[in-house]
């Protein structure tokens, strides 16, 4: 009788090892990115509730910016209550 190999040789179990867990390896990680893509785009914020400024409208947003900036000593307090002021006369 005649023993066909095939051409694989030796390592070819593990070849065929190696790439089934990379097979699997990429289904997992593009089911776990759909799953990370699907359900980010339905979030405002990392914590998953939009903050009551934003509820109200756009300003709410615009205001936190500037009371960080505020606070990290970017704008004095002049700078600081002339644009609340703008921001609160245009809601």
């Amino acid at each position: 009788m005649m023993w066909y190999d095939g051409g694989w040789g030796g390592g070819g179990w593990f070849f065929m090892a190696v790439v089934m867990v990379l097979f699997w390896a990429l289904i997992i990680a593009g089911v776990v990115a759909l799953v990370r893509y699907v359900s980010g785009s339905h979030r405002g914020q990392p914590g998953g509730t939009p903050s009551s400024h934003e509820a109200g409208g756009g300003n709410g947003r615009a205001e936190d910016l500037l009371s960080e900036r505020f606070a990290r000593g970017e704008i004095d307090e002049d700078e600081y209550k002339r644009r609340m002021t703008l921001l609160r006369e245009h809601r």
